[in-house]
């Protein structure tokens, strides 16, 4: 049976809804911010949906409204702006349980039907964090101990290194992938053979950027990764 495709973007947009917006009087410049969301990552995860033929779950509420990577108990799950422990309850049973759920449920289905899930969270980064500057423009991040994972990162890696040779693409970077997040909560509700999960992460100098470079970054990204999805699949063959 072939993979079942999947993509995400947790940080798609920095909408408030209206009846929060008390809580961010005066943090509006905030939630242009990075703090407020992720730049670029929506539009990244729509062509990755479109180029896999493959469902797109992603949420528009701001991350500091609720944090949809983040897992229930993580101490930044919430943003400092809502401290009312009645509204935190209200807001993760509307925003963050029904979106986690549907995608959960989506992988449960397609793995119960034979399905192989690889699932693609869609994220961007800050170039610049607390002084330091981030030297990468693309990231992947994945599970070092899976060995699905790890050989994807690497030949999308290479595809896209081959393709542009002057893009900075780290694997774990800039974070680990095995740190709290929405893909390391699925590893534990699925394992190695049912589920392989890898966040992509651009940086959004980028997209700031934007216009025709922006455009073919995207475009070069999409490629690298057909061309790494198809050695897998030559791969497996060879093996069976």
């Amino acid at each position: 049976m072939p993979d079942f495709f999947l993509v995400t973007c947790e940080h798609g947009g920095n909408r408030i809804p209206a009846r929060y917006r008390r809580y961010f009087a005066g943090r509006e410049a905030l939630l242009r911010t990075h703090r407020g969301y992720d730049p670029g990552a929506l539009a990244m995860a729509r062509e990755l949906a479109q180029q896999l033929n493959a469902p797109l779950y992603y949420a528009t509420v701001s991350r500091l409204l609720i944090d949809l990577n983040r897992s229930i108990g993580h101490p930044r799950l919430y943003s400092g702006a809502v401290r009312d422990a009645g509204a935190r309850r209200e807001i993760l049973e509307r925003y963050y349980l029904p979106y986690r759920s549907e995608v959960e449920a989506a992988i449960a289905q397609a793995v119960a039907q034979g399905a192989r899930v690889v699932h693609f969270s869609s994220h961007s980064f800050t170039p610049v964090l607390d002084g330091e500057v981030r030297n990468a423009d693309v990231g992947l991040l994945y599970d070092p101990g899976r060995a699905a994972e790890r050989e994807l990162c690497v030949r999308w890696r290479a595809a896209l290194q081959r393709a542009v040779p002057e893009i900075r693409v780290r694997r774990n970077y800039p974070y680990a992938g095995k740190s709290d997040g929405f893909t390391s909560y699925l590893r534990r509700r699925f394992g190695p053979g049912d589920y392989v999960g890898i966040e992509l992460e651009i940086n959004q100098r980028h997209v700031f950027h934007n216009g025709r470079p922006w455009r073919e970054q995207r475009a070069a990204i999409l490629a690298a990764l057909r061309a790494a999805l198809q050695r897998m699949k030559h791969g497996r063959a060879e093996r069976s």
